[in-house]
């Protein structure tokens, strides 16, 4: 009976084991880079579909080799990436049990590329439509773009192969000239060359200022009990720069201040402020600077996040909110242009609704492929989903469905007055405004202009000075680039593309070529050492004109203009005789460290500072014989409220954030996020809170 009993149960499982891998035979496989992106696809496919990651690429050229072979029309020798064998197994035994393989890799060059070594990886025919792409990962784009599969494309591929065999030629060629002639671990870059080249440009820029003087003359003026601000503008209507206090004490004896002024001019008008056109991947990186304060690659990783799909619970599960986020393209869909039509009637009027987008005006060589980044559904507005999003997710969700909503509404009208006032041949002019009509400012606020409002004033009338103030100025040098900033300036000079800018910059940071202080870059002696090596002896390669050229090239392959070997080949051999030329030319060039002013401990030799990866320290000058090393601390000049004993000194972290402990660590442990406050001084409750970090250094 036993036995019976067990051969059927062993014969029932048999059946299910057949079944099951006969359901998985009946499946279509599609293959994303993400397993976010994959589950948000999953659930729009439903159960006859198999979605799975490749986690990004799965093959690429060699780390420890140059991978091109410049020999033979510069065939790169891919190979499959360390580390993937697991996941191509993985894929390799879906695609075998699979019906049918689509891959449905990002929608650009990259994904395209992505794609096209999965097919080659996979054995799927070259011939067969199983390229599947969309711009926004909600369920009808996902589910019509499967009705319509088509074959890689061949041009897109060789753009970003183009580009991958330029970048290896340029890192591969130069880098082993820097480590022989600087330091090993050093390299340079197309984009990252031209990005720290402007960066040690301005450097420059400031260094070399002269500050010039030069003076203002703002006054109050006031009618009955009304006051308002002017200016000085200058004589007999003609403007005049007050250059000194010469000049100055020149106008305040033309004026008699105990006479009227008398208002000689009123211009009244209404004033119209256009919305901007919705984001491009690069406008996106710079306003997420500037007003969300997010760093480049922070940036985009939430963004990612946002575009592969958030789970929103209540029977939505997970849905991607926003569409691709790497474009230069300020196009709108005509659905996304209605949906959000629709929505600004609803909210707050017809009159606030615009009859069509604001197209803005692209970048040169803008590629176009696809749609601005703009929120997938426009009646999933960030306050509904708020408890959905971690506070980075909801902040940047916000600027992008704000931005995208408001490029779809009417301009902001301002009534606006411009006032002169007169005395004795002497001019001061004073502006007012205040908003009419608040258009697209209802929904991007931050765009709002703060009414200036002046007196009810008429031509003719009279008013009295209240009182004047002189001020002395200089002309300020250039700012140093913030993140924002350098983007723009790479965006303008045709350098880079959407998906390049925040690698780049976190290059030159991770190289020690450029420090931050104050979300601004300064080149390091290092990043001018190697830029100087890289202008006199590669100088193509920092020229921004160069590399733009460069850039307008691979957008030809790609539209299938130009072939890719002879775009290499044109580049790289001029190149090529300028490393001949610089291994034989170039001598070392050492570097010497900056003195501590301060002896080692423990031999007795001079302390030097060095850049390590978290930032400067102290380190002994006979390293290696010594590896005696000293945090580099900054007393803030208060005593240690926990045990009275050490100094507060300024610390920061691993990835770089500010914090304060005592100087006895780790005898006292005694650590705030928050700069403490001298005895007597007041301190806000919010800021009283001290948290205590275990291991702190």
């Amino acid at each position: 009976m036993a036995e019976k009993k067990t051969s059927k149960t062993t014969t029932r499982k048999k059946t299910t084991s057949k079944k099951t891998t006969r359901s998985s035979k009946n499946k279509k496989l599609v293959i994303v880079e993400s397993p976010s992106k994959a589950k948000t696809i999953e659930k729009y496919l439903g159960s006859t579909y198999q979605v799975v990651a490749s986690i990004g690429h799965v093959r690429d050229l060699p780390k420890s080799t140059l991978g091109v072979d410049v020999e033979d029309n510069y065939q790169p020798k891919y190979i499959n990436i360390r580390g993937k064998g697991p996941v191509i197994k993985d894929l390799k035994k879906a695609a075998k049990n699979a019906k049918q393989v689509y891959l449905a890799s990002d929608p650009d060059r990259e994904g395209e590329a992505i794609a096209w070594h999965l097919q080659y990886i996979l054995g799927l025919d070259p011939e067969k439509s199983n390229r599947v792409v969309f711009n926004e990962i909600t369920k009808d784009t996902v589910k019509n773009a499967f009705k319509e599969p088509r074959t890689i494309n061949q041009d897109l591929v060789d753009a970003q192969q183009a580009r991958r065999i330029i970048d290896r030629l340029v890192g591969y060629s130069i880098s082993p000239v820097l480590w022989k002639t600087v330091k090993r671990g050093l390299s340079a870059g197309r984009v990252q060359s031209v990005a720290l080249g402007l960066i040690i440009a301005r450097e420059k820029e400031i260094q070399a200022f002269q500050p010039e003087e030069y003076w203002t003359l703002d006054s109050e003026f006031k009618k009955g009990r009304s006051k308002f601000k002017a200016n000085f503008y200058g004589f007999d209507g003609k403007k005049q720069p007050l250059p000194d206090n010469a000049a100055v004490q020149s106008v305040m004896g033309q004026l008699d201040t105990k006479k009227p002024f008398t208002v000689s001019s009123v211009k009244a008008k209404e004033r119209k402020r256009s919305p901007q056109p919705p984001f491009t991947t690069s406008t996106m990186q710079q306003a997420a600077n500037t007003q969300l304060k997010f760093r480049t690659r922070k940036t985009m990783m939430t963004a990612q996040q946002l575009y592969e799909g958030i789970n929103l619970g209540r029977g939505l599960g997970q849905v991607g909110l926003i569409t691709y986020m790497r474009t230069d393209s300020t196009r709108l869909s005509a659905v996304a242009k209605n949906a959000a039509a629709q929505y600004i009637h609803n909210e707050w009027g017809e009159e606030y609704s615009s009859h069509k987008p604001v197209a803005g005006v692209p970048q040169e060589g803008a590629q176009d492929a696809h749609e601005a980044i703009r929120p997938t559904d426009v009646f999933k507005t960030p306050a509904s989903i708020k408890d959905k999003l971690t506070p980075d997710q909801f902040k940047l969700y916000s600027l992008i469905w704000s931005r995208f909503v408001a490029s779809l509404m009417t301009p902001e009208i301002l009534d606006t007055m411009a006032v002169t006032v007169e005395q004795n041949g002497v001019l001061f002019h004073a502006n007012g405004s205040k908003t009419k009509f608040p258009g697209f400012t209802k929904a991007y606020p931050s765009a709002k202009e703060k009414d200036n409002l002046l007196p009810d004033l008429a031509e003719g009338d009279a008013v009295d000075l209240a009182k004047t103030n002189p001020e002395q100025h200089f002309t300020m040098p250039p700012a140093r680039y913030s993140e924002a900033a350098l983007i723009k300036a790479l965006e303008e000079n045709g350098v880079g593309r959407p998906s390049t800018y925040a690698p780049t910059l976190d290059t030159i940071q991770r190289r020690n070529y450029v420090r931050v202080d104050a979300r601004k870059f300064v080149p390091t002696e290092l990043g001018e050492v190697v830029q100087n090596i890289v202008d006199d002896k590669f100088p193509d390669i920092t020229n921004t004109k160069f590399t733009a050229k460069v850039e307008h090239s691979l957008d030809e392959i790609e539209v299938g203009e130009k072939k890719w070997v002879p775009v290499v080949d044109e580049f790289y051999k001029p190149f090529a005789k300028e490393v001949e030329s610089a291994e034989k030319t170039l001598e070392k060039i050492t570097m010497h460290d900056e003195l501590a002013g301060m002896d080692c401990e423990v031999c007795g030799a001079p302390m030097v500072v060095k850049m390590g990866r978290y930032g400067k320290f102290y380190a002994c000058s006979r390293f290696p014989d010594c590896r005696n090393t000293k945090a580099i601390v900054q007393e803030i000049g208060i005593e240690c409220p926990k045990c009275h004993k050490g100094q507060v000194v300024e610390r920061k972290t691993k990835r770089g954030r500010k914090f304060y402990g005592c100087s006895r660590y780790p005898d006292c442990d005694f650590v705030s996020w928050d700069k403490p406050k001298a005895p007597g001084e007041e301190q806000s409750d919010d800021k009283k809170d001290t948290k205590k970090k275990t291991g702190a250094k």
